[in-house]
């Protein structure tokens, strides 16, 4: 009812939605959680969308609908659902409610935009991440080492088939992400797209946790200790993007690299060492 009113009191032609549950590890442990918040809550917004007559959606998505590649760089013809978490199964359930809706009625119009790994801050270092407890992804665990916050960072797993054992991913800066975002808007409102479409959003390039983790201390001149742990339920060994399709559709790319992803974190840890309510005491 709450969404209804809203959308009934402003004139919204196309919603982006962003909010969900994102952990890989924590949703092995509370998969409930993850199915109840982000397929049901998806149904709820969808529902509330149709009834108000809004039928264009960007959806943020993930490269975990993928599952362990069969090859790489993902392309978006990689075959999907094969997850290996809750948190996964939730992002390619979401994708196969949002085709079902398109194919039943042409109204509908959504753009799946799917996320490699998000990190950074704006340059500004006014905007960054400050996750509740303790975090969940490894770039604010990084920094929050770096700043004092936390004694050690943990590496989850280090026996991987990869270039030094430990995971590699596709980190992709947060303002370039936003951009993305723009593109799709831009694009849906043009009406070239129809139905449902999926994008990559990722640089191309995979870096590993240690290549992270000394990135990051070239950035802010401080060490980052760590520990080796056992390997997380859910994880894989590597992922990383072919973003052809958004470059030659969107017309978007990834701009900044991993100097200005860790600078950038390193800014505003920097400026906000215990978060943000700590930093408005």
């Amino acid at each position: 009812m709450i969404l209804i009113t809203i959308f009934l009191q402003h004139k919204i032609d196309c919603v982006a939605h962003f909010a969900a549950l994102k952990a890989v590890g924590e949703s092995c442990k509370f998969p409930l959680q993850y199915y109840q918040n982000n397929i049901t809550g998806t149904s709820i917004l969808l529902e509330a969308m149709t009834e108000t007559n809004c039928f264009n959606l960007v959806y943020s998505s993930s490269a975990t609908v993928y599952g362990e590649p069969e090859f790489l760089p993902l392309t978006e013809d990689h075959p999907t659902g094969k997850c290996t978490s809750p948190y996964g199964k939730s992002k390619y359930f979401t994708e196969e409610i949002l085709k079902d809706l398109c194919a039943s009625d042409n109204r509908w119009n959504a753009i799946s935009l799917r996320y490699f790994n998000p990190v950074g801050a704006h340059s500004s270092g006014r905007i960054g991440e400050d996750p509740n407890g303790e975090p969940n992804n490894l770039m604010p665990y990084i920094s929050q080492v770096a700043v004092g916050r936390r004694p050690v960072l943990h590496v989850y797993g280090t026996d991987y088939p990869t270039k030094d054992g430990t995971g590699v991913r596709d980190y992709i800066h947060i303002v370039d992400l936003a951009m993305g975002h723009v593109r799709a808007l831009d694009k849906l409102g043009s009406g070239e797209i129809r139905g449902f479409t999926a994008y990559n959003l990722g640089t191309g390039a995979g870096y590993s946790v240690l290549e992270m983790v000394n990135a990051f201390a070239e950035a802010s001149g401080r060490q980052v200790p760590y520990e080796k742990c056992p390997r997380r339920p859910g994880d894989i060994a590597e992922s990383y993007a072919d973003a052809t399709r958004a470059a030659e559709s969107l017309n978007w790319r990834a701009e900044k690299g991993i100097k200005e992803m860790c600078a950038d974190t390193w800014n505003w840890q920097q400026s906000n060492p215990n978060g943000y309510a700590a930093s408005k005491l």
